[in-house]
This record gives structure tokens, C-alpha cells and sequence, in this order.
């Protein structure tokens, strides 16, 4: 299990630089389109970094079609989608995983580091769980070294990994956090570490007043009165 990204064959320049030919072919899956735009525009520059963008998609479905049709070597894969979440798109697309010719592998790229969501990824079959604070030089690499098989994940996120694995008890069930959908736990981590509500909608590319809705409904299901509670909640189940 390799931590951080670390100098690599996908650092800097690109292989391209150093002479090689390589292209690595990368799926983009998330549900943001400034998003996805932007990841493009870091690391989609073939000739620059090695990297060939064959395909993006906003959804479990669209991704699971996109995927199957273009047989690429990595997907970058948000973890919370719509409908499913990144874990759906893992077991639909478990097939072309175990394909021993030609597998096609997975890199989380989310902003959430929760450990529930990286264990969850991993378990359904991803090499490796990134943060979105992860550089443009640092993803190319993380990209290369998945496409060869190797396991990566941001520094923090790896013991996470190590500690779900080496126990055998499974984690309980908190059926308070499970009331929540996935963005709204985004929403209540972000709220909770003191982001204010324009640096919450920044982080995870939605509007304040979708922030505040959010919020709103996260405060209704935990019966919870203001923020000043939700942190006291989220702090005391380890969620931030």
C-alpha cells in the first residue's frame, strides 16, 4: 500500500518528457461539470502529461455506460454521485475490474475524507482514495501509478484503510448519520469544522442557498436547533 503521491512516471511534465510514449486513458466521473472541466484542463493536456481524458460522466448511469464503452485504464470516480453513489458504480463496473487482460481501475477523487467513505470505496474495489486538495502534478502521478496497479491515497486517508482492514468487527450502524444523504454529510462536516456558508458552497460547487437548505434539513432530521449543536453532534461521532 503506497501513501502519498510521491515522484513517479506521472510527475511533473508527464512521460513525455522524458522521452516515453505512454498514454494512460482516464475516464472523469463526478457531478460537478466546473469540476470536471477543471480537472481537464490540469491534466488533459496529452501531450504534457501522458494523460488521454476518453470520456467524463455526471451520474451512476451515464458513468457505468461511458466506462463499459470506453474500456479505460483509470477512472477518477467522485464518490458521492447521484443515485448510488461512486460504491454503485464500483459493483456495476466489477466485471471490467477483475478482467485480467485488460482491467480497468479506480481512483476515488473526492472531497469528502471521511474514513466510512474511503473503507467504502475501497471495499468495492477502487486502488486508491484522493482528496480534491490533491495538485495537478500529484494526480497525473496517482493516475500512473493506479494504471500500473499500485495502491494510493493521500497520507491522512491510508491509515483509515489499514485500520478497517486489520479488524474484523464491522462498524456499527448510526442510524441518526443514516438519515442523512451523502451530501448532506458533506454539508455537515464542512459546517461543523467552522466553514462559513460561501465556503462551504465554494468547496463543494453549489450554491449558498443550497447550502442553506441543506443545513436546514440536516438541523430537522438530527432535531438538532443551530450549528453550534450540529458541532457538538458531528464532534462527538468523530466526523470531523
Amino acid at each position: 500500500m503506497t501513501s502519498g503521491p510521491g515522484p513517479g512516471p506521472g510527475a511533473g511534465a508527464g512521460p513525455a518528457a522524458s522521452g516515453e510514449e505512454r498514454r494512460v486513458r482516464v475516464v472523469l466521473v463526478d457531478d460537478h461539470r466546473m469540476f470536471r472541466t477543471g480537472v481537464q484542463a490540469e491534466i488533459g493536456d496529452t501531450e504534457r502529461t501522458g494523460v488521454d481524458v476518453v470520456g467524463e460522466a455526471a451520474d451512476v448511469d451515464q458513468a457505468v455506460r461511458v466506462v463499459t464503452a470506453t474500456r479505460p485504464d483509470v477512472v477518477l470516480l467522485d464518490v458521492h454521485l447521484p443515485v448510488g453513489g461512486g460504491v454503485e458504480v464500483l459493483r456495476r463496473c466489477a466485471p471490467l475490474m477483475a478482467d485480467a487482460q485488460q482491467p480497468v481501475r479506480f481512483l476515488a477523487l473526492s472531497v469528502s475524507d471521511a474514513a466510512e467513505d474511503v473503507i467504502g470505496v475501497i471495499r468495492g474495489g477502487a486502488r486508491g482514495y484522493v482528496t480534491k486538495t490533491i495538485t495537478g502534478p500529484e494526480l497525473i502521478n496517482s493516475i500512473f501509478r493506479v494504471a500500473d496497479g499500485d495502491a494510493v491515497f493521500s497520507p491522512r486517508l491510508a491509515g483509515f484503510v489499514l485500520d478497517a482492514f486489520a479488524s474484523t468487527d464491522a462498524p456499527p450502524v448510526d442510524e441518526d448519520l443514516d438519515r442523512l444523504t451523502q451530501r448532506e454529510r458533506e454539508v455537515l462536516r464542512l459546517i461543523a469544522r467552522g466553514y462559513a456558508y460561501k465556503e462551504v458552497a465554494k468547496q463543494l460547487f453549489i450554491s449558498v442557498k443550497t447550502v442553506e437548505s441543506h443545513v436546514s434539513a440536516v438541523l430537522r432530521k438530527l432535531q438538532l436547533s443551530n450549528r453550534h449543536e450540529l458541532t457538538r453532534w458531528a464532534t462527538a461521532r468523530r466526523l470531523v
